[in-house]
């Protein structure tokens, strides 16, 4: 058995000839929590519908507990394990929630009655209300009691605290971790939140342009990268060559700001050796990574 939960090799999508995913590699760990993050337009919903089975990937392979999602019988056998919470929340509008529980519960028979009462009142759904009279937040909830309840071991989200107040996303997320801790589901979610992602996520992938730039156990990725604040006396000499390791340099008034993704030691090294320098190190949250691998800087110096 696979120890990933997904697994995508060098997926390729163009919708009227443009890109949408350009050679994705993807890994996620089976057990684990998964960001999945990027711009608008970057390519997670294409990725999510193509491991789903909902678009056909023109090249590379994946699978989702080692099943080909290319072929329709194996990807229709993975379906029957996912638990899906689409961001544009497809709901039956004219049904109540207790309707939508009852038609879907019958397709699930590891479906949890524990959890379904759980949730209809931790997320106070009223059973008798329809669905298109519920909010945009209770629609989110509703779509998530119904991707949890089936005995998912893999739950895929999109935007999945959508439209929620600070209390139901905090309650949501202390479930997920709960779920994935207590049952080993794996929990493959893509947000803008980042402050979410960092909170909860063992790992995560930054995808921009269909391709990943960043991929690994989020505790590592932090760890690896570091932000410096440099006075020096007179500026960068000319024809400066930094240290391998240094991603970014930027002027900001007399001091210079460095993210380093690595080799910190010898960017240490070399930034002390500048004449009359100031040293100071920072780390780097989730929001400094994501943004310097997703948004260019006019104002960079390297």
């Amino acid at each position: 058995m696979s120890d990933f939960a997904i697994e995508a090799n060098g997926l390729r999508k163009s919708f009227k000839g443009r890109a949408a995913l350009d050679g994705l590699d993807l890994r996620v760990p089976a057990g684990s929590i998964y960001g999945f993050l990027g711009r608008n337009g970057a390519g997670k919903t294409t990725t999510i519908k193509v491991l789903m089975g909902m678009l056909r990937a023109d090249g590379g392979a994946a699978r989702v507990f080692g099943l080909d999602v290319n072929d329709p019988q194996k990807c229709q056998e993975a379906r029957k394990r996912i638990g899906f919470v689409t961001e544009g929340k497809d709901l039956y509008p004219y049904m109540t929630v207790e309707q939508i529980i009852r038609f879907t519960r019958p397709f699930f028979p590891r479906w949890r009655d524990d959890l379904e009462r759980r949730y209809l009142k931790m997320f106070d759904l009223p059973p008798c209300k329809k669905v298109s009279a519920l909010s945009k937040g209770m629609q989110s909830k509703l779509m998530l009691l119904l991707g949890i309840c089936h005995g998912a071991e893999l739950l895929i989200l999109d935007e999945p605290t959508d439209g929620l107040d600070p209390a139901a996303v905090e309650d949501v997320l202390r479930e997920l971790v709960a779920i994935a801790g207590a049952q080993g589901t794996t929990i493959f979610f893509s947000s803008h939140q980042l402050t979410e992602v960092e909170q909860i996520a063992d790992s995560i992938c930054i995808i921009d342009k269909g391709r990943a730039v960043v991929a690994g156990v989020l505790d590592d990725l932090k760890a690896q990268y570091q932000r410096f604040r440099v006075v020096t006396e007179n500026g960068l000499p000319s024809g400066m060559r930094w240290v391998s390791g240094v991603e970014q340099v930027r002027q900001e008034g007399r001091a210079l700001s460095i993210l380093a993704s690595g080799n910190l030691e010898a960017v240490t090294a070399q930034l002390e050796l500048l004449p009359g320098a100031s040293v100071e190190r920072f780390p780097v949250g989730l929001k400094e990574i994501f943004l310097e691998h997703v948004r260019s800087d006019e104002n960079a110096l390297v």
